[in-house]
């Protein structure tokens, strides 16, 4: 009896130790989580009556964030990264239907238990180079760092609930790089503003030394991920800017959703929409005739939507 007493304190002992060490170790800092997904489509006709082109499709992505969490430092960075193209009647040269490179990271210190002092770096370019497809000619428009937006910023982050986030940096540095000669001289995403004045004919030209503009405002970022239903998710960012050292009531516009329907673990639908309105970035209208650019004065709202269903793996 007695043996069988000490057994059982014994194993009481042991099971109220491990218990205090599980409640007692700390929580999890490091966390990461990716994805990897490819999409794939495809159309051929052969005498097909009503008519129709050859065509071939496929979007790659990559989704990896690595974040740190001890209760007072808080950091997020998050990489993200698509390319697309559109094969017409299997020709060697596509058309880019989907191209974005963006990196994030945010640090932030606990104020209290839905502020942080935060401090924020956002890098947004593409890939690969970007061509008119309404144009004869080869000229591209885009191209790996042509352009480039990096931005720095010291704020405030609230975040009420694990679904919604806004970053506030009142202090924000921003540049806009085109490291390219031939977009730069012909004043391309605004870097060479109309400052210069033709003196025989007094019109405004660019100057086509510069590939940098220089920015200085205020960077609001809002960010919300919601399931929506089951294998129904929804993640939406919107990034609002404005430069205090010229017309600061003209508010860049950054507003990126994607909706993604999930049929299992490996297969999906997703559909995503882009909107950037940016005051700054010049338009060229195309003469047909001439196969000429000509300066539209008034900006323009850029939009751009995706929709794909294709394979989606974890890291």
């Amino acid at each position: 009896m007695k043996k069988h007493l000490i057994i059982t304190a014994l194993l009481l002992m042991i099971g109220a130790n491990a218990m205090a060490q599980e409640e007692e170790a700390p929580a999890k800092k490091w966390t990461n989580e990716g994805s990897v997904g490819f999409n794939f489509a495809q159309s051929s006709y052969t005498n097909w009556a009503a008519g129709g082109q050859n065509a071939l499709n496929w979007l790659g992505t990559l989704n990896y964030e690595i974040d740190y969490d001890n209760d007072v430092i808080k950091w997020d960075n998050n990489l993200y990264a698509a390319l697309g193209y559109t094969f017409y009647d299997f020709s060697i040269r596509g058309i880019k239907t989907d191209d974005i490179l963006q990196f994030t990271s945010l640090a932030g210190m606990r104020a209290t238990d839905q502020l942080n002092y935060s401090l924020e770096f956002a890098f947004r370019s593409q890939l690969a180079k970007g061509y008119d497809p309404q144009a004869k000619d080869t000229r591209y428009n885009s191209k790996f760092l042509a352009p480039a937006y990096i931005s720095l910023g010291l704020g405030m982050e609230w975040t009420p609930n694990e679904h919604f986030s806004v970053n506030l940096a009142p202090l924000t540095g921003r540049i806009t790089i085109v490291n390219d000669s031939l977009l730069a001289s012909i004043g391309a995403y605004g870097v060479n503003e109309l400052d210069t004045e033709d003196p025989e004919t007094h019109e405004l030209i660019h100057d086509a030394n510069k590939t940098i503009r220089y920015e200085f405002g205020a960077r609001l970022a809002a960010k919300m991920q919601y399931t929506l239903f089951k294998n129904v998710d929804y993640e939406s960012k919107l990034e609002l800017f404005s430069n205090y050292l010229k017309n600061p009531q003209n508010i860049d516009v950054d507003w990126q959703n994607l909706l993604v329907l999930k049929v299992n673990d490996w297969l999906n639908c997703n559909f995503g929409t882009h909107l950037i309105y940016d005051y700054d970035i010049p338009f060229y209208d195309l003469n047909p005739d001439t196969q000429e650019y000509v300066l539209d004065p008034n900006s323009k709202v850029q939009f751009k939507e995706v929709l794909s269903v294709g394979l989606l793996f974890k890291l």
